[in-house]
């Protein structure tokens, strides 16, 4: 793992078990949902990045859900009973069909925020750790995760790890750019901004 990385993973561990944190100080009534941006030729690094920190993290006795948005896909399509049938036909499908098939099932306001919701809700989860960002594109977009996960009930943070950048405008509104080159739209909502943990800082005391 690179210098780079260790840093952050040590800087992520005292953040992200503070108590401050924890107790989503200082967020008003913005919902509690930060995004932890990497470069996106890290991603091996940071996939034992986020083990170690996951470990780390429940060893303090935190409870931590982690999940990955390409697992929870999976889990649907397997639920509605067409995932071995993709597996096996999916070179019979055209892109533009296999794209759309996987588009429906995923869709985060009637399929993936309410599976997400549910594994996280009901078991005592202090935090919970998203990734797989880059794993579900191009038949899910970020922006569309966290515009719909803004009306859901967070009772406590989520960190969603991105390969690319996140910027914020000053006036309001947020840029992602997926792998450092792919645009999404711009997301505007005056009452809701995720947070960049790379400009996150904790309140001294």
């Amino acid at each position: 793992m690179s210098s780079n990385l260790l840093a952050l993973a040590e800087r992520l561990f005292r953040l992200l078990g503070s108590h401050d944190f924890l107790a989503m100080k200082g967020l008003a009534n913005e919902v509690p949902i930060f995004i932890q941006t990497y470069d996106p030729s890290e991603e091996d690094g940071i996939r034992r990045l986020v083990d170690a920190l996951v470990s780390r993290l429940r060893s303090t006795g935190l409870t931590v859900a982690r999940l990955d948005l390409f697992e929870l896909v999976l889990q649907e399509l397997e639920e509605e009973g067409i995932l071995e049938d993709l597996m096996r036909d999916e070179a019979a499908y055209e892109k533009a069909e296999l794209l759309d098939t996987l588009q429906n099932f995923s869709d985060p306001r009637t399929h993936l925020i309410p599976r997400l919701v549910r594994a996280i809700s009901g078991h005592g989860t202090q935090l919970t750790i998203l990734t797989g960002a880059g794993r579900v594109y191009p038949f899910l977009r970020t922006h569309t995760i966290l515009e719909s996960l803004q009306p859901a009930m967070l009772h406590h943070p989520i960190v969603m790890f991105f390969p690319g950048e996140y910027t914020q405008d000053p006036g309001g509104g947020s840029h992602l750019r997926l792998f450092g080159s792919l645009p999404s739209p711009r997301i505007y909502n005056p009452y809701y901004r995720a947070m960049n943990l790379d400009h996150y800082r904790l309140a001294q005391p």
